[in-house]
């Protein structure tokens, strides 16, 4: 029977809704006729607003409240989902799922826990490290769905080009002229390279190679992007805190190269098609690197990896402190002036 609404749910970050994307593809190819929805955390549907495959957004209820929690569950169950595709891999993700009715439940459960029993489908673990869109589309050939390879979709609007462009001619960096993006933001420290690192590419960057530096991150990046400012001895140019989610991605697009931590700001530049430079601590890159050609990780990979999301025990000495700032400044270099080489052949 062909399903007539259909849910994915992704209860995490930013870059995981992003990287959730071409489930969705997938599932509006098979299911042209469908109603698509898809169940995201609160502060992650910008990366989804203009994806032009679903046909629903919902937002998860965050709150203490058990009436609100409870009206939320019974909101859902009322839809009358046919299938549920859960991305999440968490246990509030599962009960969810179950609470909807759908008759048929996909979902992840690599730790073998009690909410394997929530699903009507379980999504074998795979041994070895896979790309988590490859992971994320094993779901639906758990249910036999065909499954089309694409990379993560993200559309900004007509305004978010205006505002990049506007924040751009804002630190003096002109409508074509080529700039670097340097995002040095990370949801946990033991994921961030120092400020003073990030502050020595820069340096390279624009003392040695002659390219300007756009400093990007949201509210929760300024003190680091202070601390970068306090140690640059070039010009400085901040965008940090000045701009929305797809804004920030629309600017993202004019970059020549994006350099930044394993973050979810990283999988938007890549899905906008701008080079990355990704500097991985704790997690594989095999699994969250960036989607797509020509982009270049730097990652350690030390015997005590990966250890996200249980956290970091050797302090000082972690893995993102081994990276060193000439390591990065050749790498960044190298994909430069290949980013630079296309743009003039284009």
């Amino acid at each position: 029977m062909q399903p007539r609404r259909i849910l994915v749910v992704k209860l995490r970050y930013l870059g995981d809704v992003l990287l959730s994307t071409p489930v969705v593809a997938s599932l509006r190819s098979a299911y042209p006729g469908a109603f698509l929805s898809m169940l995201v955390n609160p502060g992650t549907e910008p990366v989804i607003e203009e994806n032009p495959h679903l046909d629903e957004i919902l937002i998860a209820e965050r709150t203490a409240s058990l009436l609100r929690q409870l009206r939320f569950a019974l909101a859902l169950r009322r839809r009358r989902f046919d299938l549920v595709v859960d991305l999440t891999d968490g246990d509030r993700a599962a009960i969810l799922s179950r609470i909807t009715g759908a008759s048929i439940r996909v979902g992840f459960n690599r730790e073998g826990r009690w909410r394997g029993r929530l699903y009507t489908h379980v999504v074998p673990a795979h041994p070895h490290a896979t790309p988590i869109i490859r992971q994320h589309l094993m779901a639906l050939e758990a249910l036999a769905i065909p499954a089309a390879e694409s990379l993560p979709l993200l559309r900004v609007r007509p305004a978010d080009e205006r505002a990049a462009m506007d924040a751009l001619a804002a630190i003096d960096i002109g409508p074509h002229e080529p700039f670097v993006a340097v995002h040095p933001g990370a949801r946990w420290w033991f994921k961030s390279w120092p400020a003073e690192r990030f502050a020595g590419v820069i340096d390279h960057v624009q003392g040695k190679l002659g390219v300007k530096v756009a400093l990007l991150g949201g509210d929760r990046d300024a003190g680091i992007a202070d601390a970068i400012v306090g140690h640059v001895g070039t010009a400085t140019r901040s965008i940090v805190g000045r701009l929305e989610v797809l804004e920030l991605a629309a600017l993202m697009r004019c970059a020549a190269l994006y350099v930044g931590n394993d973050n979810g700001p990283m999988h938007i530049a890549a899905a906008m098609g701008t080079p990355v430079v990704g500097l991985f601590g704790p997690s594989d890159p095999v699994v969250w690197g960036p989607a797509g050609p020509g982009h270049a990780t730097v990652h350690k990979g030390i015997d005590c990896g990966p250890c996200f999301p249980h956290g970091c025990r050797r302090g000082e000495e972690n893995c993102m402190r081994l990276i060193d700032v000439d390591e990065v400044s050749q790498v960044v270099e190298r994909m430069l002036d290949r980013s630079l080489t296309e743009r003039e052949r284009a």
